[in-house]
């Protein structure tokens, strides 16, 4: 719609340049008339130094403003726009006035050239710009009598002149109020294409449109985006309880909590289902997480009709945090990692407010410096095998979530808890050698394919070899697939052969692949899923650690989290 209103504007703009153009032409046919002599075919010398005075500084206006209506970049018209409008404006006064005074002032007929600046300003600027104009014209043809006959008892011109002002300042009001009423109607239908009609928030289409609006103008300023992605907690039980039309009252009372509690400048859209979104402009990242909490207090600490039946006994939304230019290059990237931020916050409890933290920053900062361009490198390869499968890209993405929280349940130490997650984040990086018909087979894989897929845990353990400060996530990687029973792969360890770290890598792998839509494997339920770890506990997997991620999946975890996430990743 934006477009369409600027493309109208642009068609408005230039059919009264062109129209402003002809009156300077006009002008100068006017001179033309004024000081050449009535059949005369010579000019005299006088005459022709007035032509010249007067031509050429008109030539070279109709030039510039030629040059500046057509040629000049849009950016640099909006930015000095206004200064131009003003100029633009009093130069055409000032000639029309130079033009009448020159012509006989009284007696002049190009009193009516004004009507040109008044009916082509109302058109541009409005009704406001437009009497303005036509009231100082009117002076100005008012002043010229009063000056030309100062002392007349009965001023024929004077009144003559006033019939004349009332036809500028009519012209300019009722034109002015048509532009008026189709500005506004043009409001109404751009409010009816980019707000959404249940929550009178803007929609996801106009969100997406203004985001990226928003980064250019901060990667211009050096200014930061942030943004804010919210979600509303056990939403499709409260819906599935009540009904659609107090799902649908939940929705606007939310809307009205975050409209009413944001500042000045940001915006808020519903950005789908039970999703919104606010970007906040020149915003740092310490800002943006103090707004999400107060707005996940307001909406937790303000009544809904039936919350009672809720989980917590509230209706209450979990949100995630991310920042442009510090935790995303574009508008998509920015998307991505609120939409990850908010997924784990939904992930782990609920009701909270997370910011994207990026595993790779993580490890650049724990890493020798000398390092930091080697791990740069595998980032690349990571990218490389997400475009090749996107069940992997999805596949990392939830390990490592699940590594955080075994992690916690574990008490690991520090130093071993960044270990695990760094290990889940880059465990299957050797797919890279691996060919893309394999990756994404739908049928059962053949034993020569089989053989290069198990190979990727020794290909990956081979590329990390080279990053010194990474060493000790290197037996992470190459033992993930090793079996309790000792019957896994590429060195069939056993029990306590196998590091610790890879044993529980291997159960939280295991989970998301039995619970995950693969291309050559059917998805288990998540409960089946559990089921499974069980079942192989003791041969399998590592006893006590599966005990421990049960745990953590049926105590820490919603299943209905899991299949968001599934989701998430799958689309």
């Amino acid at each position: 719609m934006k477009k369409i209103i600027n493309n109208k504007q642009k068609q408005i703009n230039d059919i009264v340049s062109v129209v402003k153009l002809s009156t300077l032409l006009l002008i100068g046919i006017i001179l033309s008339k004024t000081f050449v002599k009535n059949n005369s075919a010579i000019w005299e010398s006088s005459t022709f130094y007035i032509l010249i005075i007067l031509f050429i500084p008109l030539m070279l206006f109709v030039l510039v403003y030629l040059a500046w209506s057509f040629s000049v970049e849009n950016k640099i018209k909006n930015k000095y726009r206004n200064i131009f409008n003003i100029i633009e404006i009093n130069f055409f006064l000032i000639v029309f006035s130079a033009i009448i005074w020159v012509c006989g002032v009284n007696g002049s007929q190009y009193k009516i050239l004004y009507l040109f600046i008044i009916i082509t300003t109302t058109i541009q600027y409005g009704m406001k710009r437009g009497l303005i104009v036509s009231i100082i014209s009117s002076l100005i043809i008012l002043g010229m009598d009063i000056m030309v006959v100062p002392n007349a008892y009965l001023n024929d011109f004077f009144q003559d002149d006033l019939i004349l002002v009332g036809i500028f300042i009519l012209t300019a009001w009722p034109l002015g109020f048509y532009v008026k009423i189709e500005g506004e109607h043009i409001k109404r239908l751009e409010e009816q294409i980019n707000i959404d009609g249940l929550t009178e928030l803007y929609n996801h289409r106009y969100f997406c449109d203004t985001l990226i609006e928003k980064v250019k103008a901060g990667e211009r300023n050096n200014k930061p985006v942030s943004m804010i992605f919210i979600d509303i907690d056990y939403f499709k039980q409260y819906n599935d309880t009540y009904g659609h039309q107090k799902g649908d009252y939940v929705l606007r009372k939310v809307a009205e909590i975050i409209k009413g509690n944001i500042r000045e400048g940001d915006l808020s859209a519903r950005y789908g289902g039970e999703e919104f979104a606010v970007i906040l402009p020149d915003t740092n990242e310490k800002e943006a997480l103090n707004l999400a909490e107060h707005l996940r207090e307001r909406i937790e600490n303000t009544y809904f009709e039936g919350e009672d039946s809720q989980p917590n006994g509230k209706i209450t939304a979990s949100m995630g945090v991310s920042v442009y230019p510090d935790k995303a290059k574009d508008d998509i990237e920015l998307i991505k990692s609120a939409d990850d931020a908010l997924y784990r916050a939904k992930f782990i409890n609920k009701n909270k407010v997370e910011s994207y933290t990026s595993i790779l920053d993580e490890i650049k900062s724990n890493i020798d410096e000398k390092d930091v361009e080697l791990v740069t490198s595998i980032k690349t390869l990571i990218s490389v095998i997400n475009a090749k499968d996107k069940y992997t890209y999805g596949h990392v993405e939830r390990v490592v979530i699940y590594s955080r929280l075994i992690a916690e349940k574990l008490q690991l130490s520090k130093r071993n808890k960044e270990i695990l997650i760094y290990g889940a984040y880059m465990h299957d990086i050797g797919k890279i050698n691996t060919r893309k018909e394999v990756l994404v087979k739908k049928m059962k894989l053949t034993d020569e394919e089989w053989e290069e897929l198990k190979q990727h845990p020794a290909n990956g353990a081979e590329i990390i070899k080279s990053v010194e400060s990474l060493k000790e996530i290197t037996p992470l990687i190459i033992s993930h697939h090793e079996r309790y029973d000792g019957k896994g792969y590429p060195n069939r360890l056993k029990g306590d052969e196998i590091p610790f770290l890879a044993r529980i890598l291997t159960v939280v792998d295991s989970f998301d692949a039995m619970t995950s839509n693969r291309p050559y494997n059917t998805r288990k339920s998540y409960e089946d899923g559990i089921q499974e770890l069980e079942r192989c506990s003791g041969t399998q997997f590592d006893p006590e650690i599966v005990k421990a991620f049960v745990e953590v999946v049926r105590n820490d975890i919603e299943v209905s989290d899991l299949n968001g996430m599934n989701r998430k990743y799958a689309n």
